[in-house]
């Protein structure tokens, strides 16, 4: 009796643990991976991935630095959209320090990504164009902050946490190792390992783009 009374009190304490992890952790920990939801987001096999490139492009020239060229931006969309497919939604985090539960990441943010696309473009023809990639780069621009006129926030959030995918592309971008070498102005490379031998050299400097670009300060 004393026996099971210890399990009983251990498993709702562990119960009681789970459930403030939040209801996509609950829901995670107990649905059959292999199964399908009404969504079609269940099988890994059966998840849509890409983007409208005309228009995500688009996007990204309105929002990315212009200081970084055509060719970066378009190495820098090419990474988000890569990023973006290779997410496994809802997967199991690594077991950080002080902590020991079982915790998961967020959905998908893709479809709802995919659908401001589409309703930025949408917002364009209502304003009589031909669609939002077909706007001039200001236009483009003053679409983009009356869409995120209500974003607020000291910084840009993780791409994960990006409630528009203007933001997301930004932040993705942002984190990585060109951003900080531009911000750097030198190679460092952060996240790369180097020789110990490499360790002592001076990072190379940073040589600026060169480009023709109507603008001539980064929009962020």
């Amino acid at each position: 009796m004393t026996t099971r009374r210890s399990f009983l009190k251990t498993a709702g304490a562990l119960s009681a643990g789970v459930a403030t992890v939040g209801t996509v952790a609950t829901a995670c920990a107990v649905k059959d991976p292999t199964a399908s939801n009404a969504t079609g987001q269940g099988n890994d096999a059966e998840r849509v991935r890409g983007f409208d490139r005309v228009l995500l492009d688009a996007v990204a020239t309105a929002v990315l630095p212009a200081s970084l060229g055509v060719p970066a931006i378009r190495t820098a969309t090419d990474a988000f959209v890569a990023w973006a497919d290779g997410y496994e939604p809802v997967a199991e985090e690594m077991h950080g320090y002080g902590y020991a539960d079982v915790r998961y990441l967020p959905a998908d943010p893709s479809p709802a990504w995919r659908a401001q696309l589409m309703a930025l473009d949408l917002l364009a023809h209502r304003h009589g164009t031909n669609g939002f990639s077909t706007l001039p780069l200001a236009k483009q621009q003053e679409l983009l902050g009356a869409v995120l006129r209500d974003q607020r926030g000291d910084g840009l959030p993780a791409p994960l946490g990006a409630t528009h995918i203007a933001v997301a592309l930004l932040a993705q971008w942002s984190s990585g190792p060109d951003a900080w070498d531009r911000a750097l102005g030198a190679r460092v490379a952060p996240g790369v390992c180097r020789t110990l031998a490499d360790a002592t050299h001076k990072p190379l400097p940073v040589t600026p783009t060169k480009t023709a670009t109507v603008r001539t300060e980064p929009h962020a």
